[in-house]
């Protein structure tokens, strides 16, 4: 199949999961949920869907709860708006990359907090 033609369908499964996820979802577990990709196979027979999850631990761990048991519900709301031979069984995978990005620019900040009150201790030091 068509490469050009699985990006498009991933692109358009993202939209509408996030859509289901924020507007059609009554689970009260689900809090703030945002889909960042989705991958399918070649034959558009499975797709992952990888999801952030905040909040704190036992937040996130009821809403995973929610979304796993809402599986069933999001692949049937995606065969009627998505036109396809077959329904792709729909998996959900935690995305631990916005967490990891989030913990590099802390990290970030602070060796530039530590340099500049390095440099303001070496600007001190010359003036006296």
């Amino acid at each position: 199949m068509s490469q050009l033609r699985v990006e498009k369908v991933q692109e358009l499964m993202k939209q509408e999961i996030s859509s289901i996820i924020l507007r059609e979802l009554k689970d009260p577990r689900i809090g703030f949920v945002t889909v960042t990709s989705v991958e399918c196979t070649g034959d558009l027979r499975e797709a992952k869907v990888y999801v952030s999850l905040m909040g704190n631990e036992q937040q996130v761990k009821d809403c995973w709860q929610g979304l796993q048991s809402s599986l069933g519900f999001v692949r049937r709301e995606i065969g009627k708006r998505i036109r396809l031979r077959f329904t792709p069984e729909i998996s959900f995978v935690v995305d631990k990359s916005l967490d990891y990005s989030d913990h590099i620019q802390k990290l970030l900040l602070k060796i530039q907090a530590e340099e500049g009150t390095q440099m303001n201790e070496e600007t001190k030091g010359e003036e006296a």
